[in-house]
């Protein structure tokens, strides 16, 4: 008896036809966003799209500001040009990555609440909650308001953090999440990461734990000892920013060899990435360059800000040609050591000036990294880099709605209810 042969379905055939001709594209003459042949809606369909990046910078409490500021910017545009009055920042990117401040603010604006689909933040309300809260989040370097605010269990620092997150883990974030530490216990970094967390306990860890570790100042005491939920990993984090203050190399990384959550990315003209910088330390520099004895502080300081620059050139180069089109980079110029009285990281009314002076701060031109030339100021300014690269993502939004395949597929989990409630 003849063995009886099912008919194949016509969405098999055809997508078995549009693998087939990606793969004839891409091997035999070269696979384009537009096909030759095709319309350019055909063309689109067959293209892997671009995975969006963005990245925040370390800093102190006004650099936080600030960058938040931005933040709150870029959102507002992503309002305004997608039509959509409640869009956030984690609609339109696909991985956030943040050291020391810029942790904190990847997670307040990637972390669900509750057991909703949305984020907890607004990005409006992130720099609200910096300047209302700098004096428990900043705390100044000397005497015993250093002691109260120590970055430890029971701390005020913990408590605004425990209020913010609740039982949060990186599970609960929804897209990738990246934060660095320097982990003393291993003399190494170690990146706390949504991906890793998804695959095992060991490396789920509960995000205000994540972000004490990161942020954990060594001029301020004592090191962050944190442990997964599972118990099995244990890690003594102190800021990221010592090794890692610009976490753009460590996101692109992240995204090239995460096959799993971004199968079609080749390299980097697959990306499109925001970077943040916190601005520059002035004054140290000029304390420093007066002062036989400067202070460790400082000194960690002013590396944490070598660190970045130093990213920002690899970074540039890797993007080479694609530099104009795929990498912004938005830097305050000089945020002012002498416009802030005291200690620039610390008072609430510096916190406060620096909010009204994020505006000047996006009205600066752009600076930018140029191919084997240094640098260059752009005809640009921050505020207009920042409208082009939200016009970058609502673009590739709409895109992904008529692409064969998807650009990512990130690993889910099911939501739980926390104590953590959208603000």
């Amino acid at each position: 008896m003849a063995a009886s042969v099912a008919e194949p379905s016509c969405e098999v055939d055809k997508l078995s036809y549009e693998i087939f001709s990606i793969l004839e594209s891409k091997f035999l003459f070269g696979l384009t966003e537009k096909v030759a042949g095709e319309t350019p809606a055909a063309g689109e369909r067959l293209g892997r799209g671009k995975v969006r990046v963005l990245c925040i910078d370390g800093g102190s409490g006004p650099g936080g500001v600030v960058s938040a500021k931005a933040l709150a910017y870029l959102e507002a545009a992503l309002r305004r040009k997608s039509g959509n009055p409640d869009a956030r920042i984690a609609d339109y990117v696909d991985v956030a990555a943040g050291s020391g401040i810029g942790g904190l603010l990847a997670s307040m604006l990637f972390t669900r609440s509750g057991d909703s689909s949305r984020p907890l933040f607004h990005a409006e309300n992130t720099w609200k909650l910096l300047v209302d809260s700098g004096r428990d989040l900043f705390p100044r370097r000397s005497g015993m308001f250093r002691r109260l605010c120590s970055r430890s269990p029971g701390s005020r620092f913990d408590r605004v953090l425990k209020n913010l997150f609740g039982d949060s883990t990186l599970r609960d974030t929804l897209k990738p999440v990246l934060v660095p530490c320097y982990d003393l216990s291993s003399s190494a970094p170690f990146l706390f990461s949504r991906a890793d967390a998804m695959e095992t306990d060991g490396y789920n860890f509960k995000i205000r734990d994540v972000c004490r570790a990161a942020a954990a100042d060594p001029a301020l005491g004592r090191p962050v000892e944190l442990r997964s939920l599972d118990g099995r990993t244990r890690c003594v984090g102190v800021d990221g920013g010592i090794v890692m203050n610009n976490p753009t190399a460590a996101a692109i990384t992240h995204v090239i060899n995460n096959k799993q959550e971004f199968p079609f990315v080749a390299g980097v003209e697959d990306l499109i990435v925001l970077s943040l910088g916190a601005g520059d330390s002035t004054s140290d520099y000029d304390t420093c360059s007066q002062n036989p004895a400067p202070r460790a502080s400082q000194l960690i300081k002013i590396a944490g800000d070598g660190v970045s620059d130093l990213v920002d050139q690899a970074v540039s180069m890797a993007f080479g040609f694609n530099r104009a089109t795929n990498y912004v980079r938005v830097q305050p110029n000089g945020l002012g050591g002498a416009k802030l009285s005291g200690d620039p990281a610390a008072t609430p009314a510096n916190m406060k000036m620096v909010a009204s002076l994020a505006d000047e701060v996006l009205a600066q031109r752009n600076v930018e990294s140029v191919l084997f030339r240094g640098r260059k100021v752009t005809e640009r300014t921050n505020a207009e880099a920042l409208e082009w690269f939200a016009d970058e993502l609502v673009k590739e939004q709409e895109r992904r709605r008529s692409r064969a395949f998807p650009t990512v597929v990130l690993k889910q989990h099911s939501p739980r209810t926390s104590s953590a409630t959208s603000r």
